[in-house]
């Protein structure tokens, strides 16, 4: 009998237990769990997107994929701003961040005279040329800023049309060492818009990518300027300490969505911020000059 008592006795007990741990678990499931402390990722990567000539409706799509790109592999955090005012070494007021907290900028599609200063343009200089910080420009980054003859010694060049507006360019992959192009093939095809750069020479750049000029159709196209029928695609260069790197790829909302567009300035970026090796010094047109 006293057996049987403490046998009910152990049931009632576990019965208690386990009603009341499933009754803490429902009301636990009603309160927010504890905030997870702000990840601290390894670079802290400044996104550019302000248009002041025309607008790419790309823009949004290519902010977006960057800011991904860090989120997912863990390697950078993304400040997005649409403005200039973090372009600037001075101290900024409430909780802004200045250029000495960032380890590279990029200029998402931007056009046209960005809004900054003398002072702002110096420390944008000295952050890639004496800091030793990076720069990548994404396609219309090239139709920016023609009144800021440094910028254009930064970047390579500068827009000068689009020959063939948007169509499927012929690609020629120059450097497959390089980090940020070594998954394309030899040649390829991307439908896209291709810029034809001014008071830019392959002399000055390490030429990644370029249209293969044998495939192109040089036949009553006023908007051709360049008599080399050199037209880089994409390329990398020092600007005194700083790694550049800019490509006209991008024009497209589609370009965003591509594994292969998105793998190159995800690679580009790593090479800009120093994770990653990849040359910078000139080499001859493969196909030994004009076409």
């Amino acid at each position: 009998m006293r057996r049987l008592q403490n046998a009910l006795r152990f049931a009632a007990f576990v019965f208690a237990f386990t009603t009341l741990t499933y009754a803490q678990q429902a009301t636990n499931s009603l309160v927010p769990p504890v905030p997870h402390a702000k990840t601290i990722h390894l670079k802290h990567l400044l996104v550019i997107g302000e248009t002041k000539g025309f607008e790419h409706d790309s823009v949004p799509d290519a902010m977006a994929a960057i800011f991904n790109m860090g989120q997912e592999s863990g390697l950078w955090d993304t400040t997005l701003r649409t403005d200039t005012e973090l372009l600037t070494k001075k101290k900024l007021d409430r909780n802004a961040k200045n250029l000495e907290y960032f380890d590279a900028i990029v200029f998402t599609s931007t056009t046209g005279e960005l809004d900054m200063d003398d002072s702002q343009k110096a420390d944008m200089m000295s952050f890639i040329k004496e800091d030793g910080k990076g720069f990548v420009g994404v396609h219309a980054a090239l139709d920016t800023n023609y009144k800021w003859p440094e910028y254009g010694e930064m970047i390579g060049g500068w827009f000068n049309e689009h020959p063939w507006m948007t169509f499927n360019a012929p690609i020629i992959n120059e450097d497959p060492n390089f980090p940020a192009v070594r998954h394309f093939p030899h040649e390829f095809v991307k439908y896209d818009e291709i810029y034809q750069p001014k008071e830019w020479s392959r002399d000055k750049v390490n030429v990644l990518l370029s249209l293969d000029a044998s495939r192109l159709d040089y036949n009553n196209n006023p908007r051709i300027h360049r008599t080399d029928h050199d037209f880089a695609v994409a390329w990398s260069k020092m600007y005194g300490k700083g790694r550049v790197f800019y490509s006209t790829l991008g024009h497209t909302e589609e370009a965003w969505h591509d594994p292969d567009i998105r793998k190159m300035y995800f690679e580009a970026i790593k090479w800009v911020l120093g994770m990653t090796d990849g040359s910078t010094a000139s080499h001859p047109h493969p196909a030994g000059g004009a076409q």
